[in-house]
C-alpha cells in the first residue's frame, strides 16, 4: 500500500462486507459469523491494517490505558518490582490495553493528574503503605482501580497480594517442624518499616506471631542493603545470640550478603544456620546453597490486578480483598536443628 495506511473501507471491500462489520468484528460489539469474521480478519492481516488509536478510544470512550502507579522509594528491590511491572504489561496487552508506568513519588498529585488528563481508563498502584495518603483519593475518583496490597482499612477499595503475614508464619512452621528453637527475621531495609509499607509489617507480624505460638524464641531486625552493613548484622546477631540456628530473610537485595556473612563468620548452610528467604524462585534457586523460599509470585499477582481491573471497567463485581496462599519450596539451606 505504498507506505500509505489502510483504511478500514479499503479493509471492507476485500473482505466483501460493510465497514460496519468490520467495525464490529474488531470491537466485539456485536456477534458476527465465524466465517464473516474470519474473512474480515485475513483481510486485515493481509491488508496490514491498524485501526487507529484515538478512534477506537473515541468510538469507545475508552483509553485502553490502564496507570501502573510505581513509585521508586528508598529500600526497594528494583528487579522485583520490575517482575511486577513486567506482568501488569503483559496481563494488560490480553486485554488489548497498553500500560502508562508513573514512576514519581508523588502521593496523589500524580495520581489526580493521570485521571484528570482521561489519558488512562484505570489504575493499579504499587507500594501500599498500611496508613497510605493516596487511598482516599482513589475511593473519590470515577476512574477504577486496583492496589497490589492492603492499607490497614482497605473498605471501598479492591486489593490483591500475596498474604505477607501467613508468609511469614510459614517459615517458622517449617523451622519449627525441623526442630529449631531459637530464629531470626532479617526483615527489609528500616526506611521501609519507617513508611509504614504494608508487606514488610505483615511479614514482621506473622513471624513474631507464629515464634510466640510455638513457643521459640525469636528477634526481627530491619536489614540494610549493603554487604558491610549486613555482615554487621548477621554478626550482632551471632554474638548476641550463640544458640541461634535458623534465619529468615524478607530482603531481595541482602539475601546473598547473608549467605556471604555467614560464611565469613564461620557459619556453614545449612549445618550451622538454616535459612528461609521470601523472595522470587529465581533469587532463590541461583543461591549458593539454594535456598528453602517462600514464592513471591509477581507474576501472579500481577495478573490478578489486571484481571480485577479489567473486571471493573465492565461494570462486573470484584471481591474487596484478594490474598493469594503463599507456597513453601524445600531447597537445600534447611535441615534439622539440634535435637
Amino acid at each position: 500500500m505504498s507506505g500509505r495506511a489502510v483504511t478500514i473501507a479499503e479493509v471492507a471491500r476485500h473482505a466483501g462486507v460493510a465497514v460496519s462489520t468490520v467495525s464490529y468484528v474488531l470491537s466485539g460489539k456485536r456477534a458476527i459469523s465465524a466465517d464473516t469474521r474470519r474473512r474480515v480478519l485475513d483481510s486485515v492481516r493481509t491488508l496490514g491494517y491498524h485501526p487507529n488509536a484515538g478512534a477506537r478510544a473515541l468510538a469507545s470512550r475508552r483509553a485502553n490505558v490502564i496507570a501502573l502507579v510505581l513509585p521508586l522509594r528508598a529500600g526497594m528491590h528494583v528487579p522485583v518490582l520490575m517482575q511486577f511491572a513486567t506482568s501488569v504489561v503483559t496481563a494488560a496487552r490480553r486485554y488489548d490495553h497498553d500500560v502508562l508506568l508513573l514512576t514519581a513519588d508523588e502521593g496523589t498529585d500524580g495520581i489526580r493528574r493521570a485521571a484528570a488528563s482521561a489519558l488512562v481508563d484505570g489504575l493499579v498502584l504499587m507500594d501500599v503503605e498500611l496508613h497510605d495518603g493516596r487511598v482516599d483519593l482513589l475511593r473519590e475518583l470515577a476512574e477504577p482501580s486496583v492496589l497490589i496490597g492492603f492499607p490497614a482499612d482497605p473498605s471501598g477499595l479492591t486489593c490483591v497480594d500475596l498474604d505477607f503475614t501467613r508468609a511469614g508464619a510459614l517459615c517458622v512452621e517449617h523451622l519449627a517442624g525441623l526442630g529449631h528453637r531459637k530464629l531470626a527475621l532479617l526483615g527489609a531495609p528500616s526506611v521501609v518499616y519507617e513508611r509504614g509499607t504494608g508487606f514488610a509489617r505483615r511479614t514482621w507480624e506473622g513471624f513474631t506471631e507464629a515464634v510466640d505460638r510455638y513457643g521459640l524464641s525469636g528477634i526481627a531486625l530491619p536489614c540494610e542493603e549493603t554487604f558491610e552493613e549486613v555482615a554487621a548484622a548477621v554478626g550482632g546477631l551471632l554474638e548476641s545470640h550463640p544458640d541461634l540456628t535458623a534465619l529468615v530473610v524478607h530482603n531481595e537485595t541482602a539475601v546473598n550478603h547473608v549467605l556471604g556473612a555467614l560464611r565469613l563468620h564461620g557459619r556453614r548452610v545449612p549445618e550451622d544456620v538454616a535459612v528461609v528467604a521470601i523472595c522470587p524462585d529465581d533469587i532463590a534457586e541461583r543461591s549458593s546453597p539454594p535456598l528453602t523460599s517462600v514464592l513471591v509470585p509477581a507474576e501472579d499477582v500481577g495478573r490478578e490486578a489486571v484481571r480485577l481491573l479489567m473486571d471493573k471497567l465492565e461494570g462486573r463485581a470484584v471481591p474487596g480483598g484478594t490474598l493469594l496462599e503463599p507456597r513453601l519450596t524445600v531447597r537445600d539451606s534447611t535441615r534439622s536443628g539440634p535435637a
